[in-house]
């Protein structure tokens, strides 16, 4: 059993502390906000992942996981301490580094000596110098520490299976025998461990954001090649994926990727290039592609109704994607403000994410359920594939609506069968 400090209630925070401590670690998670820490001992999980809430649920009843806002209690006696703060957007692309920069001040203050402190945040490369920088300064005394870099690749809605099933650990130092360190956390894993040097480590991490994000907006363009052949993109992208060295994964076209992940990787890793005399147009392309594609969905509506003005459009889906209720950069918060823009009316329904929603789009009608959502709609468009969306009564919503448009925005629906059923039917290179 190890001593493990999480610095971070978030998503990735969370996910660490409660997994270390289902693997028989004692974990103690900091985060700022006493709200949220309060809320975490009263067993209340402040975001939605599944099986998080149980698995944090069974690990404080054990003991093995307690949450603080005071690094003065959580960071003494560490043998590792993961920094899982955010490093959101700044103002030119470039991530922001003020939360682990105030995590790592914070941590030298209470350090006793001999912990690692591992850098879990996404970062540019080099912020693993940064940190050690940053703790050396602020140290009161001299004590030995050694910092790693270890990027998370969790997904969010399978978050808690991604930690405990990784394809990889990667694990990068300016000494391998602290990465090594780190890697007996793991072990129980039995996963493959890839260990590199610091700076190599950190650009993986942005690399394979950057590389699958790249698959989604090829795939969105090539369903815009698509629609004007004749072709469909489904059946494209999986003889595409049936090539070994292509593969299935990412290739799905629809209305493009969000999240807290993709976009803000991708445009940092494209300030760093900048940065340093790099030219990332490929980069640059992705995210051209990717804020497009909500827009050319409005222009399908558009142009199936003639206008938007007046029209009461229902959305279906609000979260970045199915199984969590983030709605950090969602495609739907960019489609729902155009419609607004053009004087549509919105009603919207998601399994999960209409409590943020409803602060995020206050002139948004919230419904109970998709048939809700439907009622007396000129069209239906969905945004996120949430399971239950494929196993509606398409006749009952049909019945429900004004006019029978439907925008599929993930493609989840069968053009021909929806057409059969009397649908207007618009998907994404189809």
């Amino acid at each position: 059993m190890s001593r493990v400090t999480v610095i971070g209630a978030g998503y990735v925070g969370l996910t660490t502390a409660a997994c270390f401590a289902d693997l028989g670690n004692d974990v103690c998670c900091v985060d700022i906000d006493s709200d949220v820490v309060a809320r975490l001992r009263g067993g209340e999980v402040p975001m939605f992942e599944p099986g998080l809430e149980e698995m944090i649920e069974r690990s404080a009843a054990k003991q093995r996981l307690r949450f603080t806002d005071s690094y003065a209690e959580a960071v003494p006696g560490a043998e590792f301490i993961f920094i899982a703060v955010g490093t959101p957007m700044g103002e030119q692309g470039e991530a922001d580094l003020t939360h682990v920069r105030e995590a790592a001040a914070a941590i030298a203050r209470h350090l006793d000596g001999g912990a690692v402190i591992v850098n879990k945040s996404t970062v540019p490369i080099g912020t693993g110098d940064v940190v050690s920088e940053i703790i050396r300064d602020n140290l009161p005394q001299p004590v030995p520490f050694a910092v790693v870099s270890n990027p998370e690749f969790l997904r969010e809605g399978s978050a808690i299976f991604d930690f405990m099933n990784p394809d990889r650990v990667v694990l990068g130092a300016h000494r391998a025998d602290d990465a090594q360190r780190v890697a007996e956390l793991y072990k129980p894993l039995d996963a493959a461990i890839l260990v590199t040097n610091l700076y190599t480590a950190e650009m993986i991490k942005y690399a394979s954001n950057a590389f699958l994000a790249t698959k989604i907006s090829f795939v969105n363009e090539i369903a815009r090649v698509c629609e004007k052949l004749d072709a469909d993109v489904k059946v494209v992208a999986h003889g595409m994926g049936l090539d070994k060295r292509i593969g299935s994964a990412f290739l799905d076209a629809g209305i493009g990727f969000g999240g807290s992940c993709f976009p803000k990787d991708v445009l940092a890793l494209a300030y760093t290039s900048q940065s340093i005399g790099a030219h990332p147009q490929m980069l640059n392309a992705v995210l051209d592609i990717n804020n497009e594609q909500p827009v050319l969905l409005a222009g399908k509506l558009h142009e199936i109704l003639g206008t938007l003005r007046d029209q009461m459009i229902g959305v279906l889906g609000l979260s970045f994607k199915p199984n969590t209720d983030d709605m950090r950069e969602a495609p739907s918060l960019k489609l729902i403000k155009a419609l607004l823009r053009r004087g549509a009316f919105v009603r919207a329904y998601d399994p999960a994410a209409m409590p943020k929603a409803r602060r995020l789009l206050p002139d948004v009608e919230m419904k109970q359920d998709a048939y809700e959502a439907a009622r007396d709609a000129d069209a239906l468009v969905v945004i996120t594939e949430w399971n239950e969306f494929r196993q509606l009564d398409l006749q009952r919503l049909k019945s429900l609506m004004k006019r029978p448009v439907i925008i599929d925005g993930r493609n989840i629906y069968e053009p021909d069968e929806l057409k059969a059923m009397g649908f207007v039917y618009k998907g994404v290179g189809r």
